[in-house]
């Protein structure tokens, strides 16, 4: 059974927190009886002594995508997975890369992975010989398509994939309510393979210039797919930097790419220490600023919610010695 959900901090009174607090982020369109008034906890807009409601039809096919590399889709997709799993509903998560997987490193399940989605079609295992049931919590499942620094087959395309998912739906006794596939960097084959189940889409990138190319870029190639329910987490924010006028604000990133916001993630060493651990940061204790984001933000897709970004105030400019005399 999985483990109780830690106890939630009121809020954070740091002036860099990036805690979704009335200052910075607020939800929207949550029921009357659950607005966030000015100067309330942030517990009390998300009501964590309930489990959230599922909304949609389900299984629920979420592919993880972002177009550059290295902008946080791996952890982004082992962090929702756990949180999903510990809000009790039952994940598969599809590590959709060919030859450069690491999300069983992120999950600490790399020696647990025999087979894999290729030889499942090749006949050679059956389909929960290669799920990798997780330990800590046996409602999430891992799939990885092929074994490291191996290439797909010429036949492995999208068409494959989709039976997978369509083979995972069908399962009698344990059909899951969400599939989490980890989308390859790029828009070369292995991203048209790993969109092709999907029916809504998380965009993951960072607030600099290249990343929000290549995302306004990936949402066109996912609109064209079909795709139209794609929700956005902007990775690695620092306030700091923000009000210094040295990064782009969440607020000026939603704009720039038109996307509804699912989650802010803050900048936070304790990603690296959690990646080498093989160990997922909403499972720290006690529980981190990025860890809780993750949270909330898997909370959100689990009611097809939404969160609005306010903007961050200037840091005032310091007045020299001639500022008396216009200087």
């Amino acid at each position: 059974m999985a483990a109780p959900l830690p106890s939630i901090p009121r809020a954070l009174s740091s002036p860099h927190s990036i805690l979704p607090s009335p200052v910075l982020l607020r939800p929207q369109s949550l029921p009357l009886h659950r607005r966030q008034t000015p100067g309330s906890a942030v517990s009390a807009a998300f009501q964590w002594n309930r489990k959230p409601q599922l909304a949609g039809e389900t299984p629920r096919v979420v592919v993880v995508t972002s177009g550059k590399g290295g902008v946080g889709k791996t952890t982004t997709t082992a962090n929702i997975g756990i949180s999903l799993a510990r809000f009790g509903f039952y994940v598969v998560a599809v590590d959709a890369d060919a030859g450069l997987r690491n999300l069983d490193l992120l999950l600490g399940l790399e020696n647990r992975v025999n087979y894999t989605a290729v030889e499942v079609l090749n006949g050679d295992c059956r389909l929960d010989q290669a799920l990798v049931r997780d330990r800590r919590y046996p409602s999430l499942e891992l799939l990885c398509i092929s074994k490291p620094r191996s290439k797909l087959p010429l036949g492995f395309g999208a068409k494959a994939l989709t039976w997978v998912v369509d083979a995972l739906r069908s399962r009698p006794s344990s059909a899951p309510q969400f599939v989490l596939i980890d989308c390859p960097a790029g828009i070369d084959a292995g991203f048209i393979t790993a969109i092709a189940p999907a029916n809504e889409a998380v965009l993951v990138t960072t607030p600099d210039i290249t990343a929000l190319r290549d995302a306004d870029r990936v949402t066109g190639l996912l609109e064209c797919d079909g795709i139209r329910d794609i929700k956005m987490i902007v990775n690695r924010v620092r306030t700091d930097l923000i009000r210094g006028e040295d990064m782009m604000s969440v607020l000026d990133v939603q704009e720039m790419l038109g996307l509804a916001l699912l989650g802010v993630i803050p900048e936070d060493s304790e990603v690296i220490k959690s990646t080498n651990r093989g160990y997922p940061l909403v499972l720290n204790k006690p529980p981190t600023v990025a860890g809780l984001a993750f949270e909330q933000a898997a909370w959100r897709l689990v009611e097809q919610d939404t969160m609005t970004a306010v903007m961050v105030e200037e840091e005032p400019k310091k007045k020299g010695f001639f500022s008396f005399f216009g200087g």
